[in-house]
């Protein structure tokens, strides 16, 4: 089972359980430049260009994340890409996967904006960028 998580709740978690991993699943470009989260783990879900998806990624989040109990929680821009992350690492044996609501940037406002309704940075977490 997927669990969903809002951006606040996913930053209790990562604070209180040490064995919580962060996976960034968003593109190289969006976690260097938009900015991610501190310690975030980045293993692109889909990249540039075209999103191809990543034939490569839960090879890559087992080198990461070996213990397939421990809590996994996945971001992206605004919680889509993060669900699909998640259902193939629950294909792959993973137990513990938790969705970020909202993403790092969250929805679209009326002005197509992101940042200003929801998401990691909307609610003042802390993020850092490259």
């Amino acid at each position: 089972m997927i669990e969903n998580l809002d951006p606040k709740q996913a930053w209790a978690l990562l604070q209180d359980n040490p064995s919580a991993v962060l996976i960034d699943v968003r593109t190289a470009i969006e976690h260097s430049f938009v900015g991610h989260p501190p310690k975030a783990i980045h293993v692109a879900w889909k990249e540039f260009p075209g999103m191809q998806l990543n034939t490569a990624f839960v090879e890559q989040v087992q080198q990461q994340v070996a213990d397939k109990s421990a809590p996994v929680l996945l971001l992206c821009r605004s919680g889509q890409r993060s669900v699909d992350a998640a259902k193939a690492l629950e294909t792959n044996g993973y137990q513990h996967l938790i969705n970020i609501l909202e993403g790092f940037e969250g929805p679209l406002d009326e002005n197509k904006h992101r940042n200003t309704v929801g998401g990691w940075r909307f609610h003042d977490l802390p993020w850092q960028q490259s």
